[in-house]
């Protein structure tokens, strides 16, 4: 079976905590004792009907205040595919708890209030999941029950979002309504939305077609280990251990080392203690090269008619994640595939207002959860790809280097 990463967003109190609690309860990939436990704390919060959400809102400051603070990862199947769940928060303070959990998604679940409508949190999550990349996003109109199952609402909810939308680069925008507390097209289909024609949210989660999402044109090979075994048996093995980012991989392939510049080829791919003949995105492995070539961690190994730009000016749209403003002049250490060094701020060229997409040019600095395009002039040069050609030689992290905290997320417009 294959892997469905997939994250929930939107505004607070939108219900995203409980839908995964239906969708845990309804597919019975919860355990008995989990459900007693749940059952026993709704009853001493004296609430009417078991609180689904307390299955991922596991923090005591998030029960009591009934909100999610931290991500929470799930991880459930059914007969069709495996699945990781992140439950992110709503509120504004925690939107870079958010962009923790969707960065690695393959689909996003954005939930809306049908009373509220669409928020600004729910803009915010929706802008951040086109720029993250994530290739399918859902919008759950959830409470549906608290509106008469309206066709007539839905369609008022569904026709914004679409238009706001429409700015955004979401290659794939389902729209399902749902009640999360009474699980209506959660699991199975609502016999109160006749009108609804589509599939319940669990049918679109196991079918959503994700083979394609991932690169595998741009062979890229960033090495994390060189593997010396200290053993006669194996005096002469010398291999490149990692995980290959993107592209597929052949034994005889023709294929260059950065930055150094130096060419080989591939003598052989070992898997899982086994050699085989080709390698492919996500797969780790260890490569052997015909030649001897200094490499170390951070190195990377690509095709010579296919590579990567090596540069030290990076162009980045930033997610700031620290109380502490990013400025102009400030250095941080920066984490880019394998790759440790560090950055120089040199300018912000604009911060973006993610509710209307208007850029502010003649901002000197982002706060707490902005976005903005920054320059960085790093001290080593960094192999990167655009990231919207390729999520993971295209993502960075920005490390205080006083408190070793990430502090922003990168993603490279421009080496």
């Amino acid at each position: 079976m294959d892997l469905l990463r997939f994250a929930t967003a939107g505004s607070v109190d939108d219900g995203k905590s409980t839908l995964i609690g239906r969708l845990l309860y309804d597919s019975k990939s919860i355990f008995t004792d989990q459900l007693e436990a749940v059952e026993r704390a709704s009853v001493s919060m004296g609430a009417e009907y078991t609180e689904l959400a307390l299955l991922t809102d596991g923090l005591r400051a998030e029960r009591e205040q009934g909100i999610t603070i931290d991500v929470a990862y799930r991880y459930f199947a059914t007969a069709k595919r495996k699945f990781i769940i992140a439950d992110t928060p709503g509120h504004i303070q925690y939107t870079r708890n958010m962009v923790t959990g969707a960065s690695t998604a393959d689909l996003a679940i954005v939930l809306v209030d049908a009373r509220k409508g669409i928020l600004e949190q729910s803009r915010r999550h929706a802008f951040l999941v086109s720029l993250l990349r994530v290739p399918h996003l859902v919008l759950a109109i959830n409470k549906m029950d608290l509106v008469g199952w309206s066709e007539e609402r839905f369609e008022e909810i569904r026709d914004e979002f679409i238009e706001f939308a429409a700015k955004l680069d979401i290659p794939d925008l389902t729209v399902i309504p749902v009640s999360a507390l009474t699980g209506d097209n959660v699991v199975s289909m609502s016999d109160n939305m006749p009108w609804y024609t589509g599939t319940p949210l669990l049918n679109h989660l196991e079918n959503v077609y994700v083979g394609s999402d991932r690169n595998l044109v741009d062979g890229r090979f960033p090495v994390q280990y060189v593997v010396r075994p200290h053993s006669n048996q194996f005096h002469d093995y010398r291999g490149y251990a990692g995980k290959i980012a993107s592209g597929v991989m052949k034994v005889g392939d023709e294929v260059i080392v950065l930055p150094s510049g130096m060419p080989s080829r591939i003598s052989g791919i070992d898997y899982g203690g086994k050699a085989v003949e080709e390698a492919f995105a996500p797969m780790s492995v260890t490569v052997r090269l015909e030649d001897d070539i200094d490499i170390s961690r951070g190195d990377m190994i690509c095709r010579p008619n296919n590579q990567p730009e090596v540069s030290q000016d990076i162009d980045a749209m930033v997610a700031w994640m620290s109380d502490e403003p990013l400025r102009p002049g400030q250095k941080f250490a920066i984490k880019h595939t394998t790759r440790r060094t560090r950055a120089f701020v040199k300018d912000i060229y604009y911060e973006l207002d993610v509710n209307t997409l208007h850029r502010n040019e003649g901002a000197s600095a982002l706060q707490l959860n902005m976005i903005g395009r920054v320059k960085l002039r790093t001290t080593s040069p960094l192999l990167a790809d655009p990231y919207s050609r390729n999520r993971e030689t295209g993502g960075f992290v920005l490390i205080d280097e006083r408190s070793n905290a990430t502090v922003g997320a990168g993603m490279v417009v421009r080496a």
